[in-house]
């Protein structure tokens, strides 16, 4: 470089060739700061950063579930089989007998290697396959996610996923190069794809979804190509991709269902896999905890997901029915997102509905799916475009729906062929059925397990292998989408829909119409359809009633009457997912409770729903809904006129919740005045149910009850349930685990102006003296409270003092109960007089606490009026079953609050109180001169000692609906 001074060249020419050398002399390191332009990136390294990019898209079915689910942190590989020619069409092995296949699991990697006999130079061919769910797709994406960060396929410098439905649509004829090129723009002519040389090697090529495409492999039908710049259909290519006349060197990795194997002729294939499935608990545990564990952080979530695992665990050992469904890795998705919805539901968190999640799960599976008939290239398929998921709602739905109108959850294989084979004649729909049959039945149908349990030849012939569902709800789900898409229809319903289609299509024309009809009807009975023309609201009258009668269905299913005592539905579907550990339930009825069915009815009728299932080819009409919505709140509403049990309110309330209709819910719930869900074990999908149900009534709807006693109710359901309190007026909340920082929120809700509760029955809750002076805090600035129960919430005397001292701040309260605390004399003698100088409170309850003799004698003084000069208000003061020397006018219903209360409370204690009344009972008979009197007395302690032996034989008698 020296030496190039001495030559006369210009200055400034100089500088520029002598920058340009210094750039090819200097290391990478030190590259971007002398060069003026960077580089050129490598085509591959941006081809991988994209794909990975593409692929790590998460479906809007898994970020409806609040983030927490994160695929590639969560994968868990399904079993992998390589399989010989022979036995490549064989069936799946049993979820319980896997350890009796010889062949051992294998992982994509290796099947990609060359093997013995596979020409040399010649890349491999493999051809993988599975049925529906199995996990083909989700294989493919951590395939791809894996090569891009350098896990896997390192020998492959580029590999090139394709969609074979996407190929599919194509129709104008493209050259492979510009084929890679329109999807991958920055591959464009790239040197590995040019055919020179063995480049392609270093080429892997993904077709996924092969099932998809017509490939024919005959020559007088698929021309031979070897120029990957020749323009030709994409089948064409794919074809000459697998016949190694284009691109030898590079290797084919094909994805496809069991009933397209035969699509690739077996010299073409180098090797064959099946995915399948999950075939053993631990596998699918694994699967649970990825997915349940990413709770986003919370420890007391984290508990909760690990106990959930573990109880799925225990359910899947067994080899229970969910065992069975959860061989497919879809299901093990749908079980996931199912207990996510009922155990991990916040405020927070979006609107999800069980009906979504079943929606979301078949879109999963079938979106955009259409039901081919294997047939080859050259035989057209009239309904190839047909949805598959119709038809499994015209087949598996039938039989659904029949399961569900007879009270049956199995069936048997004539069933089967009864309803899913029905009354095919044409040599289209037979092909139709077997495709079916080998690639989707057994994803909704499985062997019932106890008859899988037994071995073929212990089956009699009287004694038929029997199918269940995979999973229960899909039979209810499944008969529901039936009945809404109007497959339920008689044939004349249908026959009178076509009609009146064909009508209006023909307008006028008089022989237009006759020649139309003449194809649906006969002649003679022309002139009963003939009025549709000249009356289009017959037809339109007739398809309301049908709607109706839909609505009814809804309705009364929705309300059976042999179905009230089982659990809530929300509960059934757990104890579906978990098992029922412990004693078995009672059955009550003889045939299966689908108490699911009318609620899923319900929930396919929401707009979002409809949105989903309309890509699934299952359009709902919106005048269809309007129809069905409007009929049943005629029908609910007359149901709900009638008492009904807590399992059935909190049916109805799911019901609404799924349906997702604020008008609806608002009528329906304008004729209900009391919400008892008593002993409703609550959680918090339930307490988010209620609070949205009420949310869509205006501000001044109230309720006049609201019952959730022994619905055990924490801290964070109460926050929940806040809403839904401001619509109450009596509020009942006895017998749950609530503490001293839930009083905050009561006291915050009992000062909200919107609120206008009456009465609070907080009895047998730990609430302490903290808890009780908290809630205290509001008395000043409530005046709508009028009764106030803290029996049993641990009050002591300063929380009793505190209650005196507050009193004289609130003037409408008039019934207080403070019985069964840790009050004394001093205290409740405090009480009663601040009591006495309220304006307007007329009972004090203070039985069951610690009072002595004197004490209660003071109290009875207290409470009577003092006369002049003084307060000549009386202030019942309920201190035991005497007042005085007289019987109290409460004695009974003291009596039935310990008769019902006593399985709960401090035995010992309860035995010491009514030992105190007997010796009350005993003074005061004693200073009776009346006979009468002295009798009544007797009757009364007759009563009490008859308590006080059942609590000595621990068998108390039921209470008589006492409220306390």
């Amino acid at each position: 470089i020296g030496s190039l001074r001495l030559d006369p060249i210009p200055v400034a020419p100089l500088w520029r060739w002598k920058r340009r050398v210094d750039v090819f002399l200097c290391p990478a390191s030190s590259c971007r700061a002398f060069c003026s332009a960077p580089s050129e990136p490598d085509p591959l390294e941006i081809h991988k950063r994209r794909l990975f990019l593409w692929f790590s898209h998460l479906p809007q079915e898994e970020k409806q579930f609040g983030g927490y689910f994160r695929p590639e942190t969560m994968h868990v590989d399904p079993l992998i089989l390589e399989r010989k020619t022979e036995e490549k069409a064989g069936h799946i092995c049993s979820p319980f007998h896997t350890h009796s296949d010889p062949s051992p699991a294998v992982n994509i990697e290796h099947l990609l290697e060359p093997v013995e006999g596979w020409s040399e130079g010649r890349g491999m061919n493999l051809l993988l396959y599975g049925a529906v769910g199995t996990g083909k797709s989700t294989v493919v994406r951590k395939l791809v996610l894996d090569w891009c960060q350098g896990q896997t396929l390192t020998h492959f410098k580029l590999l090139l996923p394709f969609s074979c439905e996407d190929l599919s649509k194509l129709t104008k004829a493209t050259s492979l190069r510009d084929l890679v090129s329109r999807k991958y723009l920055h591959l464009k002519k790239h040197p590995l794809l040019s055919g020179e040389g063995d480049q392609a090697k270093d080429v892997l090529f993904l077709f996924n979804g092969m099932e998809k495409m017509r490939l024919d492999f005959r020559i007088g039908s698929t021309e031979l190509c070897s120029d990957p710049n020749e323009p030709l259909a994409p089948s064409i290519l794919v074809v000459n991709l697998l016949r190694k006349y284009l691109l030898p060197e590079a290797s084919v990795l094909v994805t496809t269902r069991l009933s397209a194997l035969d699509r690739i002729p077996e010299k073409y294939v180098s090797r064959y896999a099946q995915i399948c499935g999950f075939n053993d608990p631990d596998r699918q545990r694994a699967y649970f905890a990825g997915r349940l564990l990413q709770q986003s952080g919370k420890s007391t979530r984290d508990q909760e997901a690990q106990s959930l695992i573990e109880l799925l665990y225990l359910n899947l050992q067994r080899e229970s029915q969910l065992a069975t469904a959860c061989f497919l890795p879809s299901y093990c998705w749908l079980t996931c997102a199912t207990l996510h919805f009922l155990h991990f539901t916040d405020a927070n968190a979006p609107i999800r509905t069980l009906t979504g999640i079943y929606t979301s799960f078949l879109r999963l599976n079938f979106g955009g799916e259409v039901l081919g008939t294997g047939a080859e290239a050259s035989m057209p398929s009239l309904d190839y475009q047909n949805s598959l998921m119709l038809y499994v709602v015209r087949t598996v739905g039938k039989l659904a729906f029949d399961g569900v109108t007879y009270r049956r959850t199995s069936f048997s294989e004539e069933e089967l062929e009864q309803w899913i084979g029905g009354k095919t004649k044409t040599d289209e729909e037979l092909r139709q059925l077997a495709v079916f049959r080998t690639d989707v039945l057994d994803f909704f149908l499985t062997p019932c397990v106890e008859s899988s349990k037994r071995f073929p030849e212990e089956l009699s012939e009287t004694d038929q292998r029997r199918y269940v569902f995979a999973v229960p709800a899909m039979q209810e789900y499944l008969a529901a989408l039936y009945v809404v898409l109007g497959e339920n229809k008689s044939a004349l319903e249908k026959l009178s829909k076509q009609v009146s289609v064909a009508i209006g299509q023909a307008g006028e024309d008089v022989g237009a119409i006759v020649g139309i009809l003449s194809k649906f009807i006969p002649l003679r009975i022309f002139a009963v359809f003939n009025l549709l023309k000249f009356f289009p609201k017959i037809y339109d009258k007739f398809s309301s009633h049908n709607k109706g009668s839909i609505a009814k269905t809804m309705a009364s299913e929705m309300f059976r009457t042999e179905d009230s005592h089982n659990e809530d539905v929300l509960d059934q579907v757990e104890q579906s997912l978990l098992g029922v550990h412990g004693p078995q339930p009672q059955q009550t009825t003889e045939g299966q409770a689908f108490e699911l069915y009318p609620i899923f009815m319900g929930g396919l009728l929401h707009y979002g729903n409809r949105m989903l299932l309309q890509q699934l080819g299952c359009t709902i009409q919106s005048a269809t809904v309007v129809q069905i919505t409007r009929a049943l709140r005629k029908y609910l509403v007359r149901e709900l006129s009638k008492p009904q049990p807590p399992e059935e309110v909190m049916d109805l309330l799911v019901l609404l919740y799924e349906f997702q209709n604020p008008r609806l819910t608002a009528e329906v719930l304008a004729s209900i005045r009391s919400i008892r869900l008593s002993n409703i074990r609550m959680t918090s999908l339930k307490c988010f149910v209620l609070s949205s149900v009420l949310s869509c009534t205006p501000p001044s709807y109230q309720l006049q009850e609201m019952d959730l006693s022994s619905c055990m109710l924490t801290h964070d359901m109460m926050q929940m349930l806040m809403p839904a309190f401001r619509h109450t007026r009596n509020l009942n909340l006895q017998f749950n685990s609530l503490g001293p920082e839930s009083c905050i929120l009561l006291r915050d809700l009992l000062v909200d102006p919107k609120s206008s509760i009456k009465s609070l029955q907080l009895c047998d809750n730990p609430l302490l003296d903290s808890g009780a002076l908290s809630l205290l805090e509001a008395l000043p600035e409530n005046q709508s409270l009028t009764h106030l129960s803290l029996m049993h919430t641990g009050l002591g005397d300063r929380g009793a003092l505190g209650l005196a001292e507050k009193l004289q701040s609130h003037v409408g309260l008039q019934d207080l109960n403070v019985a069964y605390n840790n009050i004394g004399d001093n205290a409740a003698l405090a009480l009663v007089d601040a009591c006495r100088e309220h304006p307007s409170i007329h009972t004090v309850h203070l039985y069951l606490n610690q009072l002595s003799d004197v004490g209660k004698q003071s109290l009875y003084v207290r409470g009577v009026p003092r006369g002049p000069g003084g307060s000549d208000r009386r202030v019942r003061v309920l201190a035991s079953v005497t007042e005085g020397s007289d019987i109290s006018e409460d004695w009974h219903p003291i009596l039935d609050v310990i008769r019902e209360n006593a399985s709960s409370w401090d035995r010992q204690r309860v035995q010491q109180q009514l030992q105190a009344f007997l010796r009350d009972l005993e003074w005061g008979r004693q200073q009776q001169q009346s006979i009468w009197k002295r009798l009544h007395f007797r009757r009364v302690e007759k009563g009490v000692r008859q308590t006080l032996r059942m609590l000595e034989k621990d068998s108390l008698f039921p209470s008589n609906g006492f409220s306390k």
